[in-house]
């Protein structure tokens, strides 16, 4: 089969194709053949050696496929079922723990950026019907993260209103996934082609932030005064502007770091307005099946900016590195 690996240290320039025998299911396991991946910012960091992974790692934390072979004491799938991975392998429900999240595809093991993988069958979850494998392959760690974000951490209802973020995979998953539950959305981002793409997904206010460098006070104004009640940060850095934009009481659920830079904010935002900033990664095996029960449910679709194959893996990630992407990046082989 074909997969690929990542030298130590690792970088675009040294991303390299290699031919593996094909793996046997052990016990518990099952072989997966794989049909695609996308990329996560996680797997960027990875594969440049900002967070390094040893010499001769299989990248890609997230996959899905079908199940080719099964092995001792699997109950759970039959062959020909379609799958779909998840991030942290041992975390199956509950809470975080320091064991349950000391685990992720692609960097502690071997990732999804193979034909063949042979994987704990407890690790896998069915593939929602109305979706594709390349579309079910842009959820495990995006979507996922959106999802406990809004339904988890925050428990968004009808009629409550996000801030999202630009327009990467958990900005658009997390807007997708509060229309669907009948919340608001506002956005922020960089060019008038991105405000009327998000516009069409539903968002009900869309600002440029290179044009309103003081977006929060903007947002603050749409609603009313009010504020928004939920922030989907996934920029980091310095969150005057998104705390500015979050009502008195309000729940900075905080994703990511884009930006590199330190979380700064005076801290009488937080305190005066009483409003508070929870970090958050990923989440469990169960959270993945309510929501891959709500998205076949409702028919959700993911947004897919482009989709690469397995051999152009080092171009996927320069693509994603230019910043122009609308949605995920996929692979498809």
């Amino acid at each position: 089969m074909k997969c690929i690996e990542l030298a130590s240290p690792s970088s675009l320039d040294t991303i390299r194709v290699v031919e593996r025998e094909v793996p046997r299911a052990g016990p518990g396991e099952v072989l997966m053949r794989v049909h695609a991946s996308s990329l996560n910012f996680h797997d960027y960091l990875v594969a440049t050696n900002i967070m390094p992974a040893p010499s001769g790692r299989i990248p890609l934390s997230d996959g899905a496929g079908e199940v080719v072979e099964l092995g001792e004491g699997v109950t759970r799938f039959a062959v020909g079922d379609r799958v779909t991975g998840t991030y942290f392998p041992r975390w199956i429900d509950g809470p975080p723990t320091p064991d349950k999240i000391s685990v992720m595809r692609g960097e502690q093991c071997d990732g999804f950026a193979a034909e063949y993988v042979a994987v704990d069958a407890e690790t896998l979850t069915r593939t929602p019907a109305n979706l594709s494998d390349v579309e079910a392959a842009t959820l495990p760690c995006a979507g996922l993260t959106a999802w406990r974000a809004l339904f988890v951490e925050a428990s968004l209802a009808p009629g409550d209103t996000i801030l999202i973020e630009g327009s990467g995979g958990v900005s658009l998953f997390a807007l997708q996934l509060a229309r669907m539950a009948g919340a608001n959305v506002v956005a922020v981002t960089s060019t008038p082609e991105k405000m009327e793409k998000l516009r069409l997904l539903g968002a009900a206010h869309v600002l440029n932030y290179r044009e309103q460098p003081e977006w929060g006070k903007a947002v603050t104004a749409l609603t009313g005064g009010r504020g928004v009640d939920y922030v989907v940060e996934v920029v980091g850095g310095d969150l005057t502007q998104s705390l500015t934009a979050l009502r008195l009481g309000g729940r900075s659920l905080l994703i990511g770091a884009l930006s590199r830079q330190p979380i700064t904010y005076r801290s009488l935002m937080a305190i005066a307005g009483n409003r508070s900033v929870t970090g958050l990664t990923v989440a469990s095996r169960a959270d993945q099946e309510k929501m891959f029960r709500a998205i076949e449910i409702s028919g959700l679709k993911p947004v897919i900016d482009r989709t690469f194959g397995l051999e152009e893996l080092a171009d996927a990630f320069r693509h994603q590195a230019s910043g122009t992407q609308f949605g995920k990046i996929a692979l498809a082989w």
